[in-house]
């Protein structure tokens, strides 16, 4: 018996039975469509979080209060006792380092913006330094960004996202047009390329202010500063910058000789690697759930071939009685569990694939598919159909003709 016959009589086999058929695919079929999904988020997410969320460039640090990314709760508490980051903290760091291009300092919080009658609301609002801009690259369509005569001046102006005109200024000309933020009148003097939206949030919906005007209007009890520096274009290290950065914050607030930082200094490299530890620990645990399932699924598989042995036994003895050799018999089993879970495995690639563009259409969250998983989805099905399949087959290889003759159900 050639292979293709062998395949063959497999497929004509299942699809005689394809009830049974399907309901044995099932566990393989949520085994692999889980890895699938799950390596599919992770890969999108992680390129999401690389080239947007992080991208500070390889020279640029942010000293905050705490880590963006806290994964350890003692942490997470002694960080939370630290005082707040102030504006004097960002003014020490822009006087002492000598070797960062631009230091800029922002504070935000979430705010309601209103235009005659039309509002909206959950707006990101950001106070910050001109040098901000600059730091993280932010891109106009039109006006003017913020700058230092703006901070001086205490000016109430603005530079808005795509949203807030298309919510509350469309048909006009937004430079120029007053808005109210959070009760306060600011004029637009600016406005931000369009950036879309993220896991279902849209990035436009903000509205950036003088650092000065927001320390005046909210206060910073509630919140601590975030304190950017960009190393020098010079081809100086970024850690001599932040070594800088990190002496003049730990003079101007005291941190005594011996004690850890007050404060928190991070790069990308740190944030993607705590990132990329979180997403790997979830990973993880995905894949064991999704094992699991695999393992159910094998198991089914394999109690059905040892029932599709008993149902054709006489089948089995009048093959090896015309000639079929034992080794036939074990091929033609073995290559019927095989395509079982590889039609199982197809399925589940599919289902997985399907499932994450429906939840990224549906919510926005960023989807990558890896041909690589896709593969390695499609082996691993491969491998419990012949693990699981090896012990029915060599049953049924094993039969005397005879008795499987004799054998009546």
């Amino acid at each position: 018996m050639n292979i293709a016959e062998a395949i063959r009589i497999a497929l004509r086999s299942l699809w005689a039975n394809k009830l049974r058929s399907v309901l044995t695919l099932l566990g393989v079929v949520i085994g692999i469509a889980s890895v699938i999904a799950v390596v599919t988020f992770v890969s999108g997410i992680n390129d999401y979080v690389a080239k947007k969320i992080f991208n500070l460039g390889a020279d640029v640090f942010i000293v905050s209060k705490m880590s963006a990314v806290e994964t350890n709760v003692e942490h997470f508490l002694e960080a939370e006792k630290r005082k707040n980051l102030e504006l004097e903290d960002y003014q020490a760091v822009a006087e002492a380092c000598r070797h960062c291009d631009y230091v800029g300092a922002l504070i935000q919080t979430a705010g309601k913006v209103k235009h005659e009658e039309q509002a909206i609301n959950d707006t990101n609002i950001q106070g910050i330094t001109p040098s901000i801009a600059t730091i993280v690259d932010t891109d106009l369509t039109a006006g003017r960004m913020i700058n230092d005569t703006d901070l001086d001046n205490h000016s109430q102006v603005a530079v808005v996202g795509a949203d807030i005109v298309e919510h509350l200024l469309a048909g006009r000309d937004p430079l120029g047009q007053e808005i109210r933020i959070d009760g306060w009148t600011y004029q637009v003097i600016g406005v931000g390329k369009k950036k879309g939206k993220t896991l279902g949030q849209s990035e436009d919906n903000y509205a950036l202010i003088p650092i000065t005007v927001y320390l005046k209007k909210y206060g910073a009890h509630n919140n601590s500063i975030g304190i950017w520096g960009k190393a020098a274009a010079t081809g100086v290290p970024l850690n001599q910058a932040m070594d800088e950065a990190r002496v003049a914050l730990r003079a101007h607030r005291h941190d005594k000789p011996g004690k850890d930082d007050s404060f928190q200094v991070e790069t990308n490299a740190s944030l993607l690697g705590i990132w990329a530890g979180l997403s790997n620990t979830f990973f993880m645990a995905t894949i064991g759930i999704a094992g699991v399932s695999l393992v159910v699924g094998g198991i089914v598989i394999m109690n059905i071939m040892l029932v599709s042995v008993t149902e054709r036994t006489r089948e089995i003895g009048i093959r090896k009685a015309l000639g079929a050799r034992r080794d036939d018999v074990l091929l033609q089993f073995l290559i019927e569990s095989i395509m079982l879970a590889l039609i199982g495995g197809v399925l589940g690639v599919l289902s997985g694939v399907s499932v994450a563009e429906i939840v990224t259409a549906l919510i926005g969250m960023p989807s990558s598919i890896k041909l690589w998983a896709v593969a390695a989805g499609l082996f691993v099905a491969g491998t419990v159909g012949v693990f699981f399949g090896v012990y029915p087959a060599r049953k049924a290889a094993k039969l005397d003709p005879i008795v499987a003759l004799r054998f009546e159900m």
